[in-house]
């Protein structure tokens, strides 16, 4: 199947050529070492198969927020050595992304050598998209890979000004992250569900308005489903919700109707007096018998159990936040029992599942079912930006 962008495999003969890689190394520090090197395993395919083609590989990458300004303690050198451990690979470090500093780091470098450049955002023009930087950036190597799907939401000059300047090519994580979101929603095999939850309708309008148009079934949860109850007329107690965003969910309501998608919201849930783990007061009802006191913290099993069947019947999904506060048992039950439904549904080849989002991959690892989906973004803001159907600079550029 013809791609819309052009990946390594377009790229012909790289030997000896210098090639950008945008990647995404900005991982979490603690006590300077890495605490989590998930973005630099991300980042080894595409890097070991264009030095074994022989090329010289350049990774572009921000880390932290140094404003603008060269400042040490955001220095991509102490990425080095633990890049290197990850890929088995000596890695240089060469201390600017453009200028002579550069050009003369990779005068040395022979075929197949992999070298980090200096923290992009050290310069102003990063985050401004500046067509100075970007021409400086490009005249230092022949080709352009983008693999950092998590920055593709940002229009900065090493993600989008750049393509523009070199022939481009979406690097390996940067085309399984495309395909997966490509087989969710834009040529999905129907019937589709997504589900979205989370604390907040405010933050999550502009995907549950988008996917009304998208998806067959609309699983809500977290505090945004109470935030729908209440639209409904249902007392809701003392629970999380958006009182004021009331006609908002029934537009919404009336967008999923007008577009033939129904909307799922609980029909029983676990309620308590407190929000803490395993309080006394935790109990199951019908949605309509939430006390004045309680507070909904959870989906409940019958509800589950409808919505597991609801899955049963679709053959892709999308999944955004947890139906519950999955981090304080039990109220991790609904999440944890729908992600293993969705995770044994996807292993038996009958749906294919997309999660994405920071807080949903954290659940989807608590329940242990991330493995068995189809893919699970680490991209937080690109991940929601796309639910939301917007175009994503570093995406589109590659489309070019």
């Amino acid at each position: 199947m013809t791609k819309p962008f052009k990946t390594l495999d377009d790229m012909g003969d790289i030997h000896g050529k210098a090639v950008l890689v945008r990647e995404d190394l900005n991982v979490p520090m603690q006590d300077g070492s890495v605490s989590d090197d998930t973005r630099l395993r991300s980042a080894m395919p595409t890097v070991l198969e264009l030095a074994d083609r022989g090329a010289k590989v350049l990774i572009l990458a921000h880390f932290g927020r140094p404003k603008g300004q060269k400042n040490p303690e955001y220095s991509l050198s102490k990425i080095t050595r633990p890049l290197s451990q990850v890929l088995g690979r000596e890695v240089q470090f060469i201390p600017d992304c453009q200028g002579e500093a550069a050009t003369d780091g990779i005068a040395v470098m022979r075929p197949g050598d992999i070298a980090i450049l200096e923290n992009t955002r050290f310069h102003a023009g990063e985050e401004k998209n500046d067509p100075a930087l970007v021409d400086a950036m490009a005249a230092i190597a022949d080709l352009y890979v983008n693999d950092a799907f998590s920055a593709a939401h940002r229009a900065h000059a090493s993600t989008a000004g750049i393509a523009h300047k070199l022939p481009s090519f979406a690097g390996r994580a940067m085309e399984r992250e495309l395909d997966a979101l490509q087989a969710a929603l834009g040529t999905p095999v129907k019937p589709v569900a997504a589900v979205v939850g989370g604390a907040k309708v405010s933050t999550k309008l502009d995907v549950l308005n988008h996917l009304v148009t998208k998806v067959d079934h609309l699983i809500i949860g977290g505090g945004m489903a109470n935030t729908f109850l209440h639209a409904r007329g249902v007392d809701i107690g003392k629970s999380l919700c958006e009182k004021d965003l009331a006609d908002t969910a029934e537009a919404i309501f009336d967008a999923a109707e007008a577009a033939g998608c129904t909307i799922h919201l609980p029909y029983d849930v676990v309620v308590a007096k407190e929000f803490a783990a395993n309080p006394p007061s935790v109990r199951t009802c019908n949605v309509h018998e939430v006390a004045e006191d309680e507070m909904i913290l959870d989906v409940g099993p019958a509800a589950v159990e409808a919505l597991a069947d609801v899955l049963k019947t679709c053959r892709t999904l999308v999944w955004n936040g947890p139906l519950g506060a999955f981090e304080i048992p039990p109220f991790d039950t609904a999440t944890v029992a729908l992600a293993r439904t969705a995770a044994a549904l996807t292993k038996e080849g009958q749906l294919t599942s997309v999660a994405g989002g920071g807080d949903t991959v954290a659940a989807l690892n608590h329940a242990g079912a991330a493995a068995d989906f189809t893919f699970v973004s680490t991209a937080g803001g690109a991940f929601l930006e796309w639910m939301e159907g917007k175009d994503l600079p570093g995406v589109k550029a590659l489309m070019a």
